[in-house]
């Protein structure tokens, strides 16, 4: 069964790029242990722009408590199997917003992410790769729901991630440890949506940049987060 976790406890460790770390400490909440037999690992983000803070439950016992927009656990022991995902408002126990059934392998390990407006609100689920090499691996997911298909790109240079629509992922890419400067483009064009300057990746760590917020806001922002080791 999963640990619960409260908004105010542990949560995931991000990416060092400054003008988007805010939100999620870095306590190491992301570095588990392998999971145990007929165990599956999984971690919650609630990325819903307009939903209120969240209560989960799997298999009918609350598993995280107050998760706030931009809130992220770390990977939590789950019982391998069909596993019940179910999103209400925080300290309620109705409206419930998502109720999905979620296929979970043993020995692997999931990111379950609350997506879209409340209205329309949605799970996305994305298998984590925890597989590491000397280089540095990074996938892009695209969760602001009023933005176009976007690429991924070196600042003024080449796309390394293409045409990632909402809610899309993209396939893991290897670049050499270092820092970069990037950008989110409109996918096919120059025009850049979203600047990520110094971002840091290390040799032997995987990641997942998350698109967030809103384009009609000016909120449009990204959450990174380590997926392994």
């Amino acid at each position: 069964m999963l640990n619960r976790i409260r908004r105010s406890g542990r949560f995931l460790a991000v990416l060092a790029v400054p003008v988007l770390a805010a939100g999620c400490n870095d306590d190491n909440d992301n570095i588990t242990t392998p999971p145990e037999p007929g165990l599956a690992q999984s971690r919650v983000i609630h990325l819903s722009p307009d939903a209120p803070a969240v209560d989960v439950s799997v298999n009918g016992a609350v598993a995280v408590e107050d998760a706030a927009y931009l809130d992220a656990t770390g990977f939590l022991p789950v019982p391998a199997g069909d596993a019940r995902f179910t999103v209400t408002p925080a300290n309620q126990t109705s409206p419930v917003v998502i109720d999905a059934t979620v296929p979970l392998g043993v020995g692997a390990y999931y990111t379950v992410v609350a997506t879209g407006f409340l209205a329309d609100i949605e799970p996305l689920v994305l298998v984590d790769d925890r597989s590491t090499s000397g280089q540095a691996k990074i996938r892009f997911v695209h969760t602001s729901a009023d933005a176009p298909a976007v690429d991924v790109a070196l600042t003024g240079g080449p796309v390394l991630i293409g045409a990632v629509p909402f809610r899309g992922a993209s396939e893991y890419i290897s670049v050499e440890g270092g820092t970069y400067d990037l950008e989110v483009r409109v996918a096919g064009t120059e025009t850049v949506a979203l600047s990520l300057p110094g971002t840091m990746l290390m040799g032997g760590t995987n990641y997942t940049i998350f698109a967030t917020g809103l384009l009609a806001d000016g909120s449009l922002g990204a959450l990174p987060v380590i997926d392994a080791p």
